[in-house]
């Protein structure tokens, strides 16, 4: 049996240009759906699937990020004092929930180089990368259904999801044959390829699994797309060595870095919120006749 997955990257040093102004002063990462910012439900994610040793790779101006996975003290004497016992013992929860670590990449030269500098961290097993962009809510959390993949077949594997093909030239684009179900054998892939190279409109979005090797491959790739170090071009490598799995993962993804994901994230996560979404419901009625 293969190695059970205990490590986690969170990539989270991206600029967010694609939602500014707001990013200009706040990582997207901490942008809110309803009560939590969107980065702890990528964290709740790692923990519901047994995760224990998480990274974030953070920037310059995203010491926030560390703010809201830290105690506060002062905060936490305030609720305290104001007998807010249930809010007190959720905000303590944040900072208890893995053990989260921090490293800085000083120049954004891409994700395949962000991940290269979680090398030390990771050491020789398996790891996850959750993309800092995506929030993906379901009921099976989708790092673990990749886990489940990892385990029972031993190489690298990659969430993936059909994407419409006018779109897929912004995206990777990965050659597919199925295996089972859901998960499928990836035996090629390519990063935002032209219209005569795309091998389908399967894309890989947001999670993937890889083994330890694919540091070695990292320290010799060459920038690519975009003029940065793609992870896309080394799991390619990965892929005509090995081949991947790929599976298609259960869940609802949400992209950070797009408005109306955002507010389709925040509509959606606020139906089922305990506290108001029974009067955020009847609101959205209201609202929607005088559409």
């Amino acid at each position: 049996m293969a190695t059970k997955i205990k490590k986690a990257i969170i990539p989270a040093a991206g600029l967010g240009t694609r939602v500014l102004p707001i990013t200009k002063a706040l990582p997207k990462e901490m942008l809110p759906i309803v009560d939590k910012p969107s980065i702890q439900y990528i964290v709740e994610e790692c923990v519901a699937a047994g995760i224990e040793d998480i990274l974030i790779i953070l920037n310059r101006g995203k010491t926030v990020i560390e703010d809201h996975f830290d105690r506060a003290p002062e905060l936490e004497q305030h609720l305290q004092k104001s007998g807010k016992g249930d809010i007190l013992e959720s905000v303590k929860a944040i900072a208890n929930m893995a053990n989260i670590h921090f490293i800085r990449q000083k120049e954004t030269k891409g994700l395949g180089h962000a991940v290269s500098m979680a090398r030390s961290f990771v050491g020789n097993e398996p790891f996850a990368v959750l993309y800092g962009d995506d929030v993906i809510i379901g009921e099976d959390p989708a790092i673990g259904q990749l886990a489940r993949a990892y385990e029972e077949y031993g190489l690298g594997v990659v969430g993936i999801k059909e994407v419409p093909e006018k779109d897929i030239v912004r995206y990777s684009s990965l050659k597919v044959e199925p295996l089972k179900d859901n998960i499928f054998r990836v035996t090629d892939m390519i990063e935002k390829p032209s219209p005569d190279k795309v091998l389908s409109c399967y894309s890989i979005l947001g999670r993937c699994i890889l083994p330890p090797q694919v540091f070695d491959i990292l320290e010799k790739t060459q920038p690519g797309s975009g003029g940065e170090i793609q992870l896309t071009d080394a799991m390619r490598q990965l892929t005509v060595e090995k081949s991947m799995i790929g599976v298609d993962y259960t869940g609802v993804r949400y992209d950070m870095g797009n408005k109306l994901s955002i507010l389709q994230a925040t509509c959606e996560v606020a139906l089922k919120h305990p506290e108001v979404g029974e009067a955020f419901r009847i609101y959205l009625k209201n609202l929607a006749k005088n559409l």
